[in-house]
């Protein structure tokens, strides 16, 4: 049967249209998460790395905190915790969700893919020609917030945490879900917060935010980023900063995305009108 045009379809065409394309994006996540689950060494190691001192950003810390005489806690030999399995099937359960996670940031492009697919029919054709690039600039900013979670805020609320201390009687040990709550969290958390040029693009596209708004309110957003950056890191300033750097850049790039977005509705708008008149 051929496909129907996108002006005759109905509301429940739509919605038939919706579903199967969150069905495509379902069966993508679940093989990617078979994949994962396949491949359990390999996702392990990913998982575990940020426990060990040797991983990447406990080094340069350490060499950082060397160079600057400051706290010395990122160079010891091991964090002071161990994790642990409190449930008959807690294994078992960590690997299953573990997988479904890992097989959403594996599976994310396609699943954007599959978004697209069900909106671009509804733009007009110079939109999807200037939103070309929407699935691969989008999955490569998931990606660096994934490695951003993964590199820097997972080791920063590891160590602070680990090294806290309420009393001298207690020790850490973990539950392996708490663990893996925290690595996940972190990554994908900051995954979806790096979205955040694409989400002020399509918000600038449809008229709900213009780069004047966000210039108003950038001493607002600056409070609203460092609660943020409390919020998915350790409470300490040196942690928060880190954090807060990136995502201020990210709202300077939304603004000036913001502003090109305007700039073009602008030639646009100007040339239609140019065009009314002379046929006027």
């Amino acid at each position: 049967m051929a496909k129907k045009n996108v002006d005759e379809m109905s509301f429940l065409d739509h919605l038939e249209e919706l579903r199967w394309h969150l069905v495509r994006a379902v069966v993508s996540v679940l093989v990617a998460a078979i994949l994962a689950f396949i491949f359990k060494d390999f996702i392990v190691g990913i998982i575990m790395a940020p426990k060990h001192m040797d991983f990447p950003t406990y080094v340069a810390l350490c060499e950082m905190s060397k160079f600057f005489g400051m706290d010395m806690s990122f160079c010891a030999n091991e964090l002071p915790f161990v994790i642990e399995v409190r449930s008959v099937g807690g294994q078992f359960s960590a690997h299953i969700w573990t997988s479904i996670y890992a097989g959403l940031v594996i599976a994310f492009p396609y699943v954007l893919y599959q978004l697209w697919s069900f909106i671009s029919p509804g733009l007009q054709a110079n939109e999807r020609r200037s939103s070309r690039g929407f699935i691969l600039i989008a999955s490569l900013l998931f990606f660096l917030g994934v490695a951003f979670g993964y590199y820097v805020i997972t080791p920063l609320s590891l160590n602070f945490l680990t090294n806290y201390t309420f009393a001298d009687e207690v020790s850490n040990a973990f539950d392996l879900s708490s663990y893996n709550s925290i690595v996940r969290s972190s990554s994908l958390a900051a995954g979806f917060v790096f979205e955040l040029p694409i989400l002020i693009y399509f918000l600038t596209k449809i008229g709900l935010v213009t780069p004047q708004f966000l210039r108003k309110y950038r001493k607002y957003a600056l409070v609203i980023v460092l609660i943020l950056s409390a919020v998915i890191t350790p409470p300490d300033i040196a942690s928060q900063v880190i954090v807060a750097i990136p995502i201020l850049i990210l709202y300077q790039v939304s603004i000036y995305i913001s502003a090109i977005v305007v700039r073009k509705q602008k030639r646009r708008a100007a040339r239609e009108n140019k065009k009314s008149k002379v046929k006027s």
